[in-house]
């Protein structure tokens, strides 16, 4: 018994360390982010955020997203098919949260909004979107977005006005401070029914199955 002592010890502690480690792992991993009853649905100016969809959807598919983001361009085609193909039982909501690593993230939420005040955000947010590999490498995006509000059938003259307000700026700001206060960190962060989807399962099909899974567990409650 003595001779194999030091090796009964040896183990023990290893196991103990691995024990120790497992459960500070745990311990540092981050909770699961949720959003609570009291969300507001509005900014903080008093305005409706952008929803698709029917506000009695029984799923609801919220998203923080950044315009210069190469994941959130991933999924915004897959999303809006989303929405399409399950309406009216789904709902798609959509915040601004423009990181400030991404130099021209800011300029194009600001310049969703300005679109938004005549009535073309959701229009603007997938040319934004659908062009983001041209204009986010670009030094000056004013002249670029000026065109695409041209492309859209915006005036212009008012565009501009409204991408140099504190009005949008405001609206942007109001979504990035509710995205901090949920503990949001990054983009795209997803949630479906006030729960947020797990990194892994931020792609279209993982969306689809849990969409589904929402909407069987709809139905079974009725």
């Amino acid at each position: 018994m003595k001779r194999h002592a030091p090796f009964i010890i040896v183990a023990l502690v290893a196991l103990l360390t691995v024990g120790g480690a497992t459960t500070l792992y745990r311990a540092k991993r981050p909770a699961a982010l949720t959003i609570g009853k009291d969300h507001p649905a509005k900014t903080e100016s008093g305005e409706s955020t952008h929803v698709l969809g029917s506000p009695n959807a029984p799923v609801t598919l919220e998203e923080f997203g950044d315009f210069q983001c190469p994941p959130c361009g991933a999924l915004s085609s897959p999303i809006n098919q989303l929405e399409h193909d399950y309406q009216p039982r789904l709902r798609v909501i959509f915040r601004h949260f423009p990181l400030a690593t991404h130099a021209h993230a800011q300029a194009a939420a600001v310049a969703a909004e300005a679109a938004g005040m005549q009535g073309r955000f959701w229009q603007m947010h997938d040319l934004l979107y659908r062009e983001q590999a041209i204009w986010s490498k670009a030094t000056d995006v004013s002249e670029l977005f000026n065109s695409y509000a041209g492309l859209l059938g915006l005036n212009i003259n008012q565009f501009k006005k409204d991408t140099a307000s504190d009005k949008t700026k405001e609206r942007v700001e109001s979504d990035r401070k509710q995205a901090a206060a949920l503990g949001i960190q990054n983009t795209p962060t997803i949630f479906l029914n006030n729960r947020a989807v797990p990194p892994s399962d931020l792609n279209p099909a993982s969306l689809r199955a849990a969409v589904d899974e929402l909407l069987k567990k709809d139905s079974s409650s009725k």
